[in-house]
């Protein structure tokens, strides 16, 4: 894996280093074990999670473990995991933004509702598009 740059952001590293591997055969070759390894890690999670209190150091180590398997994913997608993750941040932004005007409409912001009422928002937001 020499020849990777550590100063790249994080996801693309992720992306290169899983290439520079695959390249020597390390890899699935279908999206079912690496999805199947998604949810192995999604469970090692829930499990540092229910233990209650949990050590910050376990945490990011369990999630950065989802975050490189998902990474992972889209690269075997064929996805720029970036890009991905850009577009899903607009779509966030555009549906908060009609829940802050929904809300704006009768006077109150974000911090005054409730989060049910903030879901049936976003499922309305869903739905305009």
């Amino acid at each position: 894996l020499d020849g990777v740059a550590l100063a790249l952001p994080a996801l693309l590293r992720a992306e290169k280093i899983q290439k520079r591997a695959a390249r020597v055969g390390f890899d699935w070759q279908e999206t079912g074990p690496v999805i199947d390894k998604i949810e192995e890690e999604l469970g090692e999670l829930r499990a540092e999670l229910a233990q209650g209190t949990v050590a910050q150091d376990r945490l990011v180590d369990e999630l950065g473990d989802v975050l490189f398997a998902v990474a992972n994913l889209a690269r075997h997608c064929k996805v720029d995991p970036e890009a991905a993750l850009r577009g899903t941040n607009d779509k966030f932004e555009r549906r908060f933004r009609y829940i802050e005007r929904r809300l704006a409409e009768t006077g109150r912001g974000p911090a005054d509702a409730t989060l049910e009422e903030m879901e049936k928002l976003w499922q309305e937001a869903k739905r305009e598009g």
